[in-house]
């Protein structure tokens, strides 16, 4: 059995230098939780968390819908999509949250100035709708698919 559906599967991405214990960690951790409740059972669709190495190194991951958390500085993910992909919001310079759901799979960068900024970029991309649209341009009924 595989264990990742490109379409379906979220990569959350997060730097390869970090603490077990670290806030951009927790901040992943929160985020898979929520992906895999709206998921609601469904084998793929769930979020997998990966380091910004591993993503770099895994060439299947490039093409399944990807959340970067944590600023370019820190995560290498974020620095190489952030170029790429607009600013959808920001708060006072600290928080921001890029996005890209069309030309390819769904892409988001979820950071801020500080670690506490960067868990509040997570928060806010769950609670003002983004993670819901993000993740139903990844699960809409594909013509092909079994539902």
């Amino acid at each position: 059995m595989k264990l990742i559906d490109q379409a379906e599967t979220i990569i959350v991405v997060v730097a390869s230098n970090l603490d077990a214990d670290a806030p951009d960690r927790s901040a992943a951790a929160f985020l898979q939780s929520e992906i895999g409740r709206r998921g609601a059972g469904h084998p793929y669709r769930r979020a997998v968390v990966v380091s910004d190495v591993a993503w770099h190194d895994t060439l299947r991951f490039h093409d399944a819908p990807t959340i970067a958390i944590g600023g370019p500085g820190v995560n290498s993910v974020s620095g190489h999509l952030g170029s790429e992909i607009p600013t959808v919001w920001t708060q006072d310079d600290r928080i921001i949250i890029q996005a890209k759901y069309a030309d390819g799979p769904p892409r988001a960068t979820l950071w801020g100035m500080d670690a506490a900024a960067t868990a509040a970029s997570v928060e806010t991309f769950v609670a003002r709708g983004w993670l819901d649209e993000f993740l139903d341009r990844c699960w809409r009924f594909r013509a092909g698919a079994f539902a």
